[in-house]
């Protein structure tokens, strides 16, 4: 009997009072499932009050406010065009936001000419709604079908916004820099190109930074104030990369991996004039969101980047020394389900968005936090 009325009262808790306790090198830590039934959900961004934005793939925009997920999705949004990898995608807030309240979204558009492409837009946050969304820069990156959108969005210290596009699966486009295939994209925050990006005057597309990326899925800033990004290989050679300004990373003439078939993309892993990875992974992790530690719950976790695995399940921690690679962990290693999505809150715990059609957003907390 008393068995069974633990068990009752466990149920009507709900999901966040039960937690999973983890070891790590560093940290014992506990995951608590904060919410279930999201729909394939892509990124979480963290209002200032505590309130939560989180994209579901399949086009909302979901609110969450003390805790609890608002039924109706949040209106306003762009048109968004949903095909396999395609949808909506990531959400980040200006830096500015406590005077702007703008909220940038990345999406998957249909283009006029066919195919689709990936957007970039803004709109003003207004009591849990989205106004006047603008879309501010669409890719010259129409190809038909729905793969490698690449799609997250990074701010730099001077409100510069860098915004990732993928291969579009018609990889030998990505050595071409007068488009925007395979690139990622340097711009004002209101989707101005910048005039001294390195393509400017050149021959190139004047809103890259990059060229020669496969499909880019998280990228964050570093301590030390450089973007880094990590992107998807074929059959292994995902890469983690220090985003340098007119850089050619070198897909598809230079791989560690192979395609899905087995066949041979390239003979080479390195060139002249094309840029290493600081890492990577084969077999593939598939890796996705990223974020670097900057808090105070995990302390010996300082400045260890977290690179989210879509296959093998787990999030990797990862410290280096520079940019020399010291150690890897994986955490949760086939016991969370794919990981989408990681991010840092205010609070300094790690917050982890699963991609499911009952996806989940789990956080980590220290084993003793109450």
């Amino acid at each position: 009997m008393r068995s069974m009325t633990l068990l009752i009262l466990l149920s009507l808790l709900g999901p966040t009072a039960l937690a999973d306790v983890h070891n790590s090198r560093q940290h014992d830590f506990k995951t608590v499932t904060l919410l279930e039934d999201l729909a394939h959900p892509w990124s979480i961004a963290f209002l200032p009050g505590g309130d939560w934005l989180i994209t579901e793939r399949p086009g909302q925009l979901r609110h969450v406010q003390n805790g609890k997920l608002i039924e109706t999705p949040v209106t306003g949004t762009p048109d968004v065009n949903v095909d396999n990898q395609a949808g909506l995608l990531d959400v980040v807030l200006h830096p500015d936001f406590a005077d702007n309240q703008y909220v940038y979204l990345t999406y998957a558009k249909a283009c006029n000419t066919g195919g689709n492409t990936t957007a970039v837009g803004r709109g003003v946050w207004n009591d849990g709604a989205l106004e006047d969304f603008t879309e501010l820069y669409e890719a010259d990156a129409c190809e038909p079908g729905g793969r490698h959108h690449g799609s997250r969005i990074v701010f730099d210290d001077h409100n510069y916004m860098y915004v990732s596009v993928g291969d579009r699966g018609v990889q030998d486009k990505a050595q071409d820099p007068s488009n925007n295939i395979g690139s990622i994209l340097r711009l004002h925050d209101d989707g101005s190109i910048p005039t001294d990006n390195p393509f400017v005057g050149k021959d190139g597309h004047d809103a890259n930074w990059t060229y020669g990326n496969r499909n880019p899925q998280g990228m964050a800033i570093h301590p030390a104030g450089e973007i880094w990004a990590n992107e998807h290989g074929p059959m292994g050679g995902d890469e983690l990369n220090v985003i340098k300004k007119g850089a050619n990373y070198g897909w598809p003439a230079i791989t560690y991996g192979i395609d899905y078939d087995g066949s041979i993309i390239s003979n080479e892993t390195e060139k002249d004039g094309m840029m290493q990875p600081l890492k990577q992974w084969t077999p593939s992790i598939a890796p996705s969101g990223m974020a670097f530690y900057s808090g105070d719950a995990f302390p010996d976790w300082q400045g260890d980047v977290f690179v989210g695995a879509l296959a093998h399940t787990h999030l990797s921690r990862v410290r280096f020394d520079g940019h020399a690679e010291v150690e890897e962990e994986k955490l949760m290693d086939n016991s969370i389900g794919r990981v989408r999505d990681v991010r840092v809150g205010p609070d300094g715990l790690v917050y982890i968005l699963t991609d499911s059609p009952k996806g989940q957003l789990v956080r980590l907390e220290p084993a003793d936090h109450e």
